[in-house]
C-alpha cells in the first residue's frame, strides 16, 4: 500500500520579499521557518523549494 504525505507551504507576501514556511501534516507539528526570498518573479521560481519535497 502506498504511503501518502502532505506538506503545507505558508507564504508572507511583503513588496521586496516573500517569507516560506511550512508543517507537515501530522497532528501537533510545528511550523518551520524555510527562509526569506526575493519576490522577484525569477527568485520565486527558482527558490529550492523542491528541498520541501524530499521531507
Amino acid at each position: 500500500m502506498n504511503k501518502h504525505s502532505m506538506i503545507f507551504i505558508g507564504l508572507d507576501t511583503h513588496k521586496e520579499s516573500h517569507e516560506v514556511a511550512y508543517c507537515e501534516e501530522k497532528r501537533g507539528a510545528t511550523p518551520l521557518h524555510y527562509g526569506r526570498i526575493p519576490s522577484s518573479k525569477v527568485s520565486v521560481k527558482y527558490t529550492n523549494m523542491p528541498v520541501l519535497f524530499s521531507l
